[in-house]
Formats: structure tokens, C-alpha cells, sequence
């Protein structure tokens, strides 16, 4: 009898974790209030006044045709299921001693343990609010202020062209060049626009104060692809956003792990599975993209788990010579890039 009750707790258990999932999955944390009180704000705001210059065509015209520079960092870190202590520095991670960015995103896998209580129970907050504490602290520590030439200090974003990159458990930013002429030092301000957590996954965007205000429907998903194909020890955090009239999103992921021959194909099956399932809400009498490739700027990013297709002992002499070549043809993630199996036409 003991043993059947165990086979019919487990099913339940999995089935009131999905169920909860359903219920919270568009939840997120945030420094301001919800996008719907935004969105309430913005719809007055936009009232049918003739006399308004926001309302006349030739002034919409023109915004569109505004090029907005921003430089965006992002990074993503497996952090094996340890708590950050107190008195860990970001501040290395995030390059703020060399370069200041108007948009962080940082994705974290494994902030709790991948056993049981942690997959099947509720989630453990207390662990992605110190991390949260941890970014805030080191963003908007104070440092020397400065200027750079307009054209290095930021990257331009074409309203009108779509780029889709994929980032793999590196950390990624624009490149600058030039000098910076220190004027003071102050304090920062970037806030939080959203974060959210899946058992071990986080993603955490945050944008300097001046942006705030033009950030408008920000939105998150969350798709399970670990045990069963759907609990969340596995999958991804999609968290969107529009600046000014450029769609974002970045997709947190941790695909499934393994180093036995054909679990690359496994990997890509995750990948296929957060595309077809991450699906945002929508807004009445707005068309706001629904799906992650419908967006203008999309941000792949995570614990990918693709592998050097090698023996141990081989890969580990390949390193040691610095052969890098030889272990670039071995890798995972571009044979399936090259092969079409996954990201086709991703950079």
C-alpha cells in the first residue's frame, strides 16, 4: 500500500507544481508598479486633443525616424546552486570599472539546487532577492563620471531592422574606444524592470532612471522543459519590454545537460519547445508581439550545455596544446548552428 501511495503522491505533486506554475508565471519583481498602470497613465495621457503635438502626423512621423543609442549589457552565469555571500563584488562581472551601460540584463542558472523540494515546492525568493541586492549594490556604487565621443559611447538600434543573437554563458557588450574625461564622481541610478524567477533560472533587467519612463508593457514567461518535458529545473525565463518603439527580449535559458552521444539533439528539442511555447499577453487595440522571434531585438542567452563532441582526455590535450581550432570543429553548439538543427540565421 505504501508503495502505491507513493506512485499517486508524485503525479500530484508534479501536477499542483504546473498548475501553480499557471497560476504565476506572468508574476514578476519590479522597482515601479505593474504595466497596466503604466499603460492606464499613457492611455490618458494620449487623450483625442487635436491641439496636441503628439497626435499630429507630421510629429509621428518624425519620432519614427529618431535613431535612439544605447549600449546593452548582458551576462549569464551557472552559479551551481550556491548562495552568494553578503560581501560578494559584482562589480568585475559587470565591467562598471571600465565602461557604464544604459541597459543590464544578467541570467543566472542554478541559484538553488536542482533536488526535489526545490523543483516541485514553491519558489525559494529569499535567494533571488540577495542576488537582486547584489546587482543593485554594485550598479549604483559610485564612480568617476565621464564622456566619450557620441559614436563610441553607444551602440545604435535600427527601429526598423531585427536582430537575433544568441549568447552562450559569456558575458556580452559593445566594444568602446577613446578616452573617458572624468568630471565627478556621483552615484548611479539604474532600477530594476523586471525580475523573475523558475526554480534555478533568473533573469534581472535593469535600466538607468532617464529610461524608466520610456519603458512601456514589460512581460514575462517561463517554460518547464525538465522532468516530463515540463517541470522547470530545466527551460527558460523570456522577459520583454519596449523602449521608445523598439521591441526587446531576452531569453534566460538552461537546456538540458548530458554528454552522451545524440543529447545535442535534446538540447535543441528545448530550444524548439521555448520558441513554440513562450507566448506573451497581449494588449487590447495594441499590437504587441506575442511570440519571442516577433520581437525587434532578441537576446538568447543561458547555460546552453552544448559540449566539445570529444573524449575527455582528448579534449583536455587539445587545451593544453591551444589548439583551438581543433576544438572549435568539435563544438556542439556551432556543428548544430552550421547544420541548420538549431538557431537557424542566429548570430
Amino acid at each position: 500500500m505504501r508503495g502505491t501511495q507513493g506512485e499517486v503522491i508524485w503525479p500530484r505533486l508534479v501536477a499542483n507544481k504546473i498548475l501553480r506554475k499557471g497560476w504565476g508565471s506572468s508574476n514578476f519583481v519590479a522597482d515601479f508598479p505593474s504595466n497596466r498602470e503604466s499603460l492606464l497613465d499613457t492611455t490618458r495621457s494620449e487623450s483625442f486633443d487635436h491641439d496636441q503635438t503628439c497626435l499630429n502626423s507630421n510629429s509621428i512621423l518624425y519620432h519614427h525616424q529618431d535613431i535612439h543609442k544605447y549600449k546593452v549589457f548582458v551576462s549569464t552565469w551557472n552559479v551551481g546552486g550556491i548562495e552568494p555571500k553578503e560581501d560578494l563584488k559584482l562589480e568585475d562581472l559587470l565591467d562598471t570599472s571600465s565602461t557604464t551601460c544604459d541597459i543590464y540584463v544578467l541570467g543566472f542558472q542554478e541559484i538553488v539546487p536542482l533536488k526535489a523540494s526545490n523543483v516541485l515546492g514553491t519558489e525559494n525568493t529569499k535567494i533571488s532577492t540577495k542576488w537582486n541586492f547584489l546587482i543593485r549594490e554594485a550598479l549604483n556604487k559610485k564612480r568617476p563620471t565621464g564622456r566619450q565621443d557620441e559614436a563610441q559611447q553607444s551602440q545604435t538600434l535600427h527601429e526598423d531592422h531585427s536582430k537575433k543573437n544568441v549568447h552562450n554563458d559569456k558575458n556580452m557588450h559593445p566594444n568602446t574606444e577613446g578616452k573617458s574625461i572624468e568630471i565627478s564622481t556621483a552615484p548611479q541610478d539604474f532600477q530594476c524592470i523586471i525580475s523573475k524567477q523558475m526554480v534555478g533560472i533568473l533573469i534581472s533587467v535593469w535600466v538607468r532612471g532617464h529610461l524608466r519612463p520610456f519603458i512601456r508593457y514589460p512581460n514575462v514567461d517561463c517554460v518547464g522543459c525538465g522532468i516530463m518535458g515540463c517541470l522547470g529545473n530545466k527551460g527558460s525565463v523570456s522577459a520583454r519590454f519596449q523602449l521608445h518603439e523598439t521591441n526587446f527580449c531576452f531569453v534566460c535559458s538552461h537546456l538540458a545537460s548530458g554528454d552522451r552521444k545524440g543529447d545535442e539533439k535534446i538540447r535543441n528539442s528545448n530550444v524548439a519547445e521555448i520558441f513554440s511555447r513562450t507566448s506573451f499577453p497581449g494588449q487590447p487595440l495594441l499590437d504587441l508581439p506575442r511570440k519571442i522571434l516577433d520581437h525587434d531585438q532578441v537576446i538568447f542567452l543561458g547555460d546552453l550545455n552544448y559540449r566539445i563532441s570529444s573524449a575527455e582526455d582528448l579534449t583536455r590535450f587539445m587545451v593544453k596544446k591551444k589548439d583551438w581550432n581543433a576544438l572549435l570543429k568539435k563544438d556542439q553548439l556551432r556543428m548544430e548552428l552550421i547544420n541548420g538543427d538549431t538557431l537557424r540565421n542566429w548570430h
